[in-house]
């Protein structure tokens, strides 16, 4: 697994040559909106909610000693709270919405990497889009329910500088799951695709990393994350879905 995630780490590294090369940044701008705006929407709401998490937070603390500091920390917390919850939304929103953009993208590379293939699934922006939202509500549920715990446990010290790498990876291999369906919805149905990417774990898990690593760049980051991750998310997933279909036809010649 360790393998295939640096593979996909190091497919980054031809994006924009094949962005450029494929003149693709055009069919990117809708998406580069909707992730400025989200992630616009989810700033705004940590600042506004921050006060509010952090009041709720402060009234544990019975005591009033300390209680300055208290609250000023928990304003804090509260706001680091939003943040994070509001980054597992944020991937999740951005990838659903974009669907119908992404696709086609991918459609593209795989012709330029392979040529037109028969036996493609025939798809419409209608059902693209619908499957994005599908995929990313289940990805969002099974990511709150592995995340939210280890975020809690997060807040015991020494414990956290396990917690807190794990919790990285689960977004990680979330946002790569995203990114690696928009090639699968032609190629695949939606369980088989979320079996394939359960199979191929390693490549979901890289992809994710850089573009969670990407969210760090401020403003920069969150236009230019999701061409990028979804340019090398395509690359490497059709790769792996060659070397499946060779292995089929070796296995159905013996």
């Amino acid at each position: 697994m360790i393998k295939s995630s640096l593979h996909a780490v190091n497919a980054y590294r031809h994006s924009f040559k094949l962005i450029g090369e494929l003149r693709l940044w055009k069919y990117y701008m809708v998406p580069m909106a909707i992730s400025f705006f989200t992630a616009l929407a989810i700033g705004f709401s940590a600042w506004g909610f921050s006060d509010d998490i952090g009041a709720f937070i402060a009234q544990l603390w019975f005591w009033d000693w300390g209680a300055q500091t208290i609250a000023t920390l928990s304003t804090i917390l509260g706001g680091l709270l939003v943040i994070l919850l509001g980054l597992i939304l944020y991937k999740h929103i951005v990838m659903a919405f974009s669907a119908p953009f992404m696709s086609p993208v991918s459609e593209k590379i795989e012709m330029h990497l392979y040529g037109k293939k028969p036996g493609h699934r025939v798809t419409s922006n209608g059902s693209q889009l619908w499957r994005g939202i599908r995929i990313n509500l289940r990805n969002l549920g099974w990511e709150l329910v592995i995340t939210l715990p280890l975020l809690i446990l997060g807040l015991i010290p020494v414990v956290n500088f396990v917690t807190t790498p794990l919790a990285f990876l689960v977004q990680a291999y979330y946002a790569g799951f995203g990114n690696m369906d928009y090639t699968l919805e032609r190629h695949y149905k939606y369980r088989e695709s979320v079996n394939f990417v359960k199979k191929n774990r390693g490549l979901a898990i890289g992809n994710g990393i850089v573009f969670m690593g990407c969210l760090l760049i401020p403003v920069i980051g969150i236009i230019i994350v999701l061409p990028l991750s979804a340019t090398a998310a395509s690359v490497v997933t059709l790769e792996r879905l060659e070397t499946c279909k060779v292995l089929l036809r070796n296995e159905a010649s013996l």
